[in-house]
């Protein structure tokens, strides 16, 4: 090059020899000039394309190369353009290289020139096999496989949106060509993979799986090796269209790992392609349930390979070799990991005892990877007591001087620990947070906090575990830590931890020096449990006050602030604190902070504002805080380590010690559950009260006339228009499968309360002109339950509808609280008068009602009821907050007149089901089936199997979608993927929350599973629920399904 382009080397030389920035911009400059003097003298005739035809080849090189070598240093260059072009538009393999490689620096895809260049391109990828594969290369002419190179590699390089559209189509036909030579191939195979990354639809997995399965056949490594990479993002993607490919990554990870079957350019230090048996680990590690999908003869070569791989790798005394070797055995163990539950335990046994060699010797990385991957590998069920045999290691790495080291041993001992271990894993971590270094404190301190909570069977270990980490590190103990403190004290309030955390605390702000995170906890919990040690000798009220007080002048505004709120109270529970705490509140109402300044004015002022005893409610001890699903030290770790972390998917699953509290919980909660009210009534009327046997069933009291004389004989008519409900009911029933019996019998009775309670339409034989009475027809209750489930399963919809009234029905549902509106539309020519409802309040849902004036119908006062005029509506809003389970909907019972002179009647009911107040859980496989385990029991499970009908549409995979459809989306359940491996069972995961306190103030909460099993050959479902309480699998299973014979 330096005897052809001399101007280029001197050019190249004085920008190396400038003495300063500004001289080189200078030489830049002028050199600029030059080029674009040289490309648009002005004297000249351009060339169509906007090149100049005055220039020679080498000329058009020397200016584009220094235009390249200038873009390359940081300067911009905006011309040029068409002279590049020029020179990839050139016959000459020479002036080739110079303009793809200008194309591929000064150019980008969105770029309006680029629509030029795209028929060259094709040109280029297109060009058949050239004169020197037939052995007759000639003097200049162009070698077909390298310029196809050329072309790919500024492809790849450009991939703008446009051009990938144009291209891609080529890029693959090149890429499958039979004539494409290896090298062709492994360009087309990565070019294909940059367009897919910046275009991820642009390829149908349906379509282009077949071709990569003859690409897999490939006997060339460097081609397997190109085409493992595509096919690796190509599954990312869209992972099921890939799955078939199995067998085939199978084959060649055999053939390196089984017979060594490589050739001699691709060994590594004697190891068969190293980086192409990586790509093939990695790949297989996007599906989970490859041993069990794969026919029996794959999988048990796969299993043999990968334990071929963990029994022949072993440290090397060559580096090179050792890296290698060992990349593959990380990869083949990530793999199992991958499996889960699913692989064999002799393998995961096997790679526990590999990892632990790893996890002992010198080298750093292979420590680190050893130690990240066995954290892993513990996660799986039944593999931690394994990990827990390598403790006293991992204790030792956690000293080691590489700080990636003692952070990966820091994870590893999470995940291992506990209850058995906790005691000790905690304490040596404090011990050692005496000497570890401040980049890895906080981080301790965060995860010593979470495991002394997780496991703390005494949880006044817990907070004497907490005020170490402060004494050592104060400084890392973040606000959540000891706001956690502060909630579970509160929480708690059985035995002794509330008067042993207050004692504890008094002694610890003793003295003079204490940490001021010691004294904001201390503060708070004196101010709200300081008179249970009130007696005890040395800690009265007035010391508590002195012991917090000698740290005022010390402590921050926020500690401050803190004590002032427990100055206040403890000037309200003890006479002899008034004096001193008065001066403090003087004078700091003149603070500079406005804070400080508000909470002395106000508690100042409050015992003259306000009564003793209204003081006293004020100040009285703060209730117990609200039990969330992750506390603020799992929120914490998980914006610090991210989703992938084993340490969140630790402190993500509930502990042993945490199930045994929620199972208390529940016990306490089936203690003070309420009856279950299977059917709300009508009230009786004081002469049906009279007339009717104490004994007689609720279901057959007549609705209450306006005239008492004339009871019994309404009694009589009502009982048969029931009478033929009940028999519509039983016929409609009877065209129905034998298992779909008993399920529409409890569908009538739970979901609508229209079939047993509609009136049918009848009038006073004794009075002529008494009001029409006019109920629900039965041939409307097929309506009425479809339209009930929908509202379900949806946030809005009708709930009746007639020729005179429309109920519509839109609510929204927040943990145990819900907002129901209710509106109810005049669809008739004529107003509707004496527009009444009432809505039953059952003792499991607190209910705040509001609507239109006159429109409630309350029992307590006589309601005249409102007036809803022709093509307008009466509106009603509920507020809902559950308080136990329940498997009934509340009844709703609308009456109104009309000028024909007809009374209706309606009874309803509400679309406030037990789904409703369900909080989606996210669970992995392994995790679903133990908890599904540990539900096993009579009273806990909830089982129904139905058979559709036979004239339904087979169940197919649509049908299986709308089915998931309505668990997530409906029923608010977490949908738990790979529990099994057939298409036709769907599971989830949700958690009933109620707003009822249990006796430490915690939210009482229920666990619930689901799952629906279908049998496409029998035309039928099976339904299986599992929860804490026998009513929520109860209300589960019914509403699910309706829900899911409706989804046809």
């Amino acid at each position: 090059m330096s005897s052809q382009a001399r101007g280029l080397n001197n050019f190249i030389s004085d920008l190396r020899n400038s003495k300063s920035r500004e001289e080189e911009s200078n030489r830049v400059e002028v050199e600029l000039a030059k080029i674009r003097k040289k490309f648009n003298p002005g004297d000249s005739k351009l060339a169509a394309d906007g090149s100049n035809p005055s220039l020679s080849s080498y000329q058009r090189k020397k200016y584009v190369w220094k235009l390249v070598y200038i873009h390359v240093l940081g300067y911009e260059v905006d011309f040029g353009h068409a002279e590049v072009l020029a020179l990839v538009r050139s016959a000459k393999y020479s002036e080739k290289v110079v303009g793809y490689a200008a194309l591929s620096l000064l150019l980008r895809g969105s770029d309006p020139v680029m629509a030029n260049v795209i028929g060259t391109l094709k040109a280029d990828l297109t060009a058949g096999p050239g004169d020197a594969a037939r052995g007759k290369k000639a003097k200049g002419a162009v070698k077909n496989d390298a310029v196809q190179c050329l072309a790919l590699c500024s492809l790849a390089n450009i991939a703008g949106l446009e051009l990938i559209q144009a291209m891609h189509v080529e890029v693959q036909r090149v890429l499958v060509a039979p004539s494409s030579t290896e090298q062709v191939r492994k360009k087309a195979a990565l070019c294909l993979l940059r367009l897919t990354r910046t275009s991820p639809n642009l390829l149908s997995g349906r379509e282009f799986a077949p071709r990569v399965a003859n690409l897999l056949q490939d006997q060339h490594l460097g081609v397997l090796t190109s085409v493992m990479s595509l096919l690796s993002c190509l599954a990312s993607q869209q992972t099921p269209e890939y799955e078939g490919l199995i067998p085939h990554v199978v084959h060649i990870l055999s053939k390196l790992v089984m017979k060594k079957n490589c050739a001699r350019d691709y060994l590594y230090y004697r190891t068969p392609s190293p980086w192409l048996q990586i790509k093939l680990l990695k790949f297989l590690q996007l599906y989970p349930n490859a041993i069990e999908n794969n026919t029996a003869e794959y999988t048990s070569q796969l299993i043999n390979v990968v334990s071929k791989i963990m029994i022949e790798t072993d440290v090397s005394e060559s580096i090179n070799k050792s890296n290698a070797d060992h990349a593959i055995l990380f990869e083949a163990v990530n793999l199992i990991v991958v499996w889960g539950p699913t692989c064999p335990v002799e393998m995961r046994e096997g790679a526990m005892k590999i990892l632990g060699k790893f996890i002992s010797v010198r080298e750093p990385n292979i420590r680190y990877l050893g130690l990240m991957t066995m954290a892993k590998l513990a996660q799986i069920e039944g593999s931690v007591e394994g990990a827990k045999k390598h403790q006293a290691t991992v204790l030792v790495s956690l000293k080691d001087a590489d700080i990636s080291v003692r952070r990966r041993a820091l994870d590893l001992l999470f995940v291992i620990c506990d209850t058995d271990n906790a005691e000790r894993i905690v304490d040596e971590l404090v011990a050692h947070l005496v000497v570890a270094d401040a980049s890895i404190r906080e981080e301790m301190v965060l995860k010593i906090a979470i495991l002394a909570e997780k496991y703390a069977t005494d949880l006044r270990w817990y907070v004497d575990t907490i005020l170490k980490l402060i004494s050592i590190s104060g400084d890392y103990v973040s606000d959540p830590i000891w706001h956690r403190v502060v909630q579970i004290v509160t929480n708690h309030p059985q035995g002794d931890l509330q008067g042993y955390a207050a004692a504890t605390l008094f002694v610890a702000v003793s003295p003079h020096r204490a940490h001021e995170t010691t004294v904001r906890i201390a503060a708070y919990i004196l101010g709200e449990f300081g008179f249970l040690i009130a007696e005890r000798p040395g800690m009265s009220g007035e010391e508590q006050f002195r012991v917090l007080h000698q740290h005022w002048f010390t402590v921050d505004m926020q500690t401050r602030a803190i004590l002032i709120s427990t100055y206040a109270k403890l000037a309200n529970l003890y006479e002899e604190c008034r004096p001193l705490v008065a001066p403090v509140f003087a004078r700091s109402k003149n603070s500079v902070n406005v804070e400080i300044q508000q909470r002395c004015a106000e508690y100042a002022a409050m015992r003259e504002a306000f009564s003793p005893e209204a003081v006293e409610d004020l100040l009285r001890e703060m209730p117990p805080f609200e039990d969330r699903r992750r506390s603020a030290l799992e929120l914490r770790l998980l914006e610090t380590e991210g989703e992938n972390s084993a340490a969140v998917a630790k402190a993500s699953v509930p502990s042993a010690v945490e199930e045994q509290r929620a199972l208390q919980m529940m016990q306490y909660a089936q203690m003070i559950q309420p009856p279950t009210i299977e059917e709300e009534e009508e009230p009786l009327s004081p002469s049906q009260s009279a007339n009717q046997s104490t004994d007689e069933p609720e279901d057959e009291v007549a609705i209450s006339p306006s005239d008492e004389n004339g009871a019994s004989e309404e009694v009589s008519e009502e009982r048969e228009g029931n009478d033929q409900e009940e028999v519509y009911d039983q016929d409609e029933i009877s065209n129905q499968p034998a298992e779909d019996k008993k399920f529409d019998s409890e569908d009538a009775m739970h979901l609508n309360g229209a079939v047993r309670n509609a009136p049918t339409t009848f009038a006073n034989p004794e009075r002529p002109n008494s009001p029409k009475m006019v109920g629900i027809p039965k041939e409307l209750i097929p309506a009425m339950r479809k339209a009930f489930s929908n509202l379900t399963t949806s946030p809005s919809g009708v709930l009746f509808e007639n020729s005179f009234l429309q109920v519509g029905v839109k609510h929204e549902y927040v943990g145990a609280q819900g907002r129901l509106s209710v509106f109810f539309g005049n669809l008739h020519d004529t107003p509707l008068a004496n527009f009444k409802v009432r809505v039953d309040q059952p003792d499991h849902l607190k209910m705040q009602m509001q609507g239109t004036q006159n429109l409630i119908d309350d029992e307590e006062y006589d309601s005249v009821g409102c007036t809803v005029a022709t093509k307008t509506q009466a509106k009603l809003l509920i507020l809902v907050e559950v308080t136990a389970p329940f498997d009934d909907a509340p009844s709703m019972r609308i009456r109104f007149d009309t000028e024909e002179g007809e009374h209706h009647e309606y009874p309803l009911r509400l679309p406030l089901v037990a789904t409703c107040f369900m909080e989606p859980v996210k669970l992995d496989p392994g995790a679903f089936m133990q908890r599904w385990k540990s539900l096993e029991g009579q009273e806990r499970e909830c089982q129904e199997v139905m058979k559709l009908p036979p004239n339904a549409p087979g169940i197919d995979e649509d049908y299986m979608e709308r089915v998931a459809n309505i668990i997530v989306n409906g029923f608010k359940f977490g949908r738990c993927q790979g529990v099994d491996p057939t298409p036709w069972t769907v599971s989830g995961a949700a958690t009933f929350r109620t707003g009822a306190k249990d006796m430490n103030g915690n939210n009482i909460n229920v666990g619930c599973l689901v799952r629906v099993e279908a049998n496409p050959k029998a035309n039928a479902f099976r339904v299986t629920t599992r929860t804490l309480h026998p009513l929520c699998s109860k209300a589960i299973k019914n509403v699910s399904l309706v829900s899911i014979k409706l989804a046809m």
